[in-house]
């Protein structure tokens, strides 16, 4: 069977993998000139499974609340004359009522912890190098009353099988000694030692390489326009060169991962994805020689920042901004996080080398991303992994091969 993945960000591009390691002759098409180059390029870089739950929880909303008005905030509602933002902001209110966010979370943490698996499993096989750290996720907090709620939440988490073990200020310390200049002002800390982290950027490019090397062909400069029907199928994809040539892209089924771009394309052909974009920031910093940046992957909890060592350089990254499919950077959001990172760790590299970057995550109100079939019988989806995608990637492309091959994926989990 001939399958026509669109998009090559980390979930295009492990989709592709696992459909041609269930002998799928595979096609993937991006409009960028590489793997990886939106969303996937410069985000956190945290696999966290072990802190999948969603944004849309009963806490979410006092805090939203207290953020109104700051240009900084890290959450940043932008309101546009969209209706598409209004409804999805409207149902991720319906999303924080408590019987909504504990099913969430149970769908998040299934498949998060079910996808820390294979990517193991995918790791120990081709032995993939992409900055791979295994030396857990060290969320650390500065307010007394977030860090009650953070014990409260491990102690829950427990329950599920979870790994969140308490730590004192100077536990946290001993676990990342970078945080030393920062000892008087940490009150504790929520460490998860099964956690990892890792250049998802690299990730796919390597992936990429080794699909092509099984046989997957990859169209690049090509964008996505429309879908073609014919009754309840899919019988062609519409693209665009670069140079603006027409092309026609036919297949036995089709894959959309095409992240916040997903929700467009779906929508002209009366499929409602519940995906809008939220844009996050990242800060990239060249280590260099010095001796003050962090190699564990920290959660600065006040801030809502995390902070990844990728091999000689480190990112600091965060923020949801709400605002359509601008990907611009807002200076004063950016700089925020160098300026978080710096006064945490002043000796964390060079100030003067810091790349900025925004990306799009596909979030829906749920968190809970769509996986499955849609109502056109050759038309999939493995989308809307909001912060997600990289934590939540492996175990959705392989259990999307599954599907596709008629067979029940080892997760519990509600695919469409």
């Amino acid at each position: 069977m001939r399958v026509a993945v669109l998009g090559a960000g980390v979930i295009g591009v492990t989709s592709a993998w696992y459909l041609a390691a269930a002998g799928f002759e595979v096609t993937v098409v991006d409009r960028q000139n590489g793997p990886a180059l939106e969303t996937s390029f410069a985000n956190g870089g945290q696999i966290s499974a072990s802190h999948a739950e969603p944004w849309a929880n009963p806490q979410a909303i006092p805090k939203i609340l207290k953020w109104l008005g700051r240009e900084d905030a890290p959450l940043l509602f932008r309101l546009r004359a969209d209706i598409a933002q209004w409804r999805w902001g409207l149902q991720f209110l319906v999303e924080c009522l408590p019987h909504r966010a504990h099913a969430n979370t149970v769908q998040c943490l299934n498949l998060a912890l079910y996808s820390r698996d294979v990517h193991r499993a995918l790791r120990s096989e081709t032995g993939i190098g992409y900055d791979a750290l295994q030396r857990g996720i060290l969320q650390f907090h500065t307010d007394p009353g977030e860090f009650e709620h953070g014990i409260e939440a491990a102690k829950l988490m427990r329950g599920y099988g979870i790994e969140r073990e308490v730590k004192t200020a100077s536990e946290c310390v001993d676990i990342e000694p970078a945080l030393r200049s920062a000892r008087e002002r940490i009150v504790g800390g929520i460490y998860t030692p099964s956690d990892e982290s890792g250049d998802a950027q690299r990730f796919t490019s390597e992936l990429a390489r080794l699909c092509a090397a099984r046989g997957v062909a990859f169209r690049w400069n090509e964008r996505i326009e429309a879908f073609e029907t014919a009754g309840d199928a899919i019988a062609a994809v519409r693209l665009r060169t670069a140079d603006g040539a027409a092309r026609s892209l036919s297949a036995d089924a089709y894959v959309v991962a095409l992240g916040s771009y997903s929700a467009p394309l779906l929508r002209a052909i009366g499929i409602a994805s519940g995906v809008y974009p939220v844009k996050g920031y990242s800060a990239t910093i060249d280590v260099g020689s010095a001796a003050g940046a962090p190699t564990v992957s920290l959660t600065d909890e006040a801030f809502k920042i995390v902070i990844t060592r990728l091999g000689n350089r480190l990112r600091a990254a965060g923020t949801a901004e709400l605002t359509g499919y601008d990907t611009s950077i807002n200076r004063v959001r950016g700089e925020a996080l160098v300026a978080r990172t710096f006064d945490l760790f002043p000796d964390a590299g060079d100030r003067a080398n810091v790349a900025l970057w925004a990306g799009l995550r596909p979030a829906r109100p749920s968190n809970v991303p769509l996986i499955g079939r849609t109502r056109f019988r050759n038309l999939w989806l493995n989308t809307g992994h909001g912060t997600l995608g990289w934590t939540m990637a492996c175990g959705s492309a392989r259990a999307l091969g599954d599907l596709m091959s008629g067979r029940k994926p080892d997760v519990d989990f509600a695919f469409s």
